[in-house]
């Protein structure tokens, strides 16, 4: 059990957690079941993140302008009902669904994207990687170079997409777009700057700083 120092969680009983490791998995098939568990759920569903790495794909946000897809070549694009641009997918790439009850759990959407962003800052500085959140463009880099990005979709009080953090991928496909809209960045990712990490290692690690950030305890997986 994760004690909560302070926030909207600090005097209730913790939240059951269920956390899914959901391997290579298609981007449409994951898609759709988000959709579905969102729609499905009701006020005693547990919250669940899953984690998973997709087959090479660009994944367009709702706000996307196809003028930032540059050659996509044969790599397909996918529309999605997440915030913010276009962004790439991979494998050596962890995404992380993050499935909460916000109402339940007391947090409003700006403090939902503040804890990822923290955790993720936290997970890098395990590793030595000193990393910032940016509020005029969500996401977590390290220098001028993106290493996190963050999409998220709230209905009905509750979230679903989340995050997607580069560990140990091939970078060349973000050279065909302009990543999240920002012509001005570079794309980074953990293993360049902290030889040996794998997502293997590093998943655990992030679902323990994602759980930290908001006072869960971990049911079953």
């Amino acid at each position: 059990m994760v004690t909560a120092q302070s926030g909207p969680l600090s005097q209730k009983a913790k939240p059951s957690l269920h956390v899914r490791d959901l391997g290579l998995r298609d981007y449409n098939e994951v898609f759709h079941a988000m959709r579905e568990f969102t729609d499905a759920r009701s006020a005693d569903t547990a919250d669940e993140f899953w984690f998973t790495q997709h087959p090479p794909v660009f994944t367009q946000g709702q706000a996307g302008r196809s003028e930032f897809i540059l050659a996509p070549g044969d790599i397909p694009v996918v529309q999605s009902d997440r915030g913010g641009q276009v962004t790439y997918h991979g494998p050596g790439q962890i995404v992380g669904y993050l499935m909460l009850d916000l109402r339940r759990l007391g947090l409003t959407v700006r403090e939902l994207v503040n804890g990822i962003e923290s955790a993720i800052v936290a997970l890098l500085a395990e590793h030595g990687i000193e990393a910032v959140g940016r509020t005029d463009a969500r996401g977590v880099y390290v220098g001028n170079d993106k290493i996190a990005a963050l999409g998220l979709r709230i209905r009905r009080g509750c979230s679903y997409h989340g995050l997607a953090l580069n560990v140990d991928m091939d970078l060349e496909p973000f050279s065909r777009i302009n990543p999240c809209g920002l012509t001005d960045i570079g794309v980074t990712m953990m293993s360049a700057l902290a030889p040996g990490c794998r997502v293997a290692t590093v998943q655990p690690k992030l679902a323990r700083h994602l759980r930290e950030q908001y006072g869960f305890e971990v049911g079953s997986t």
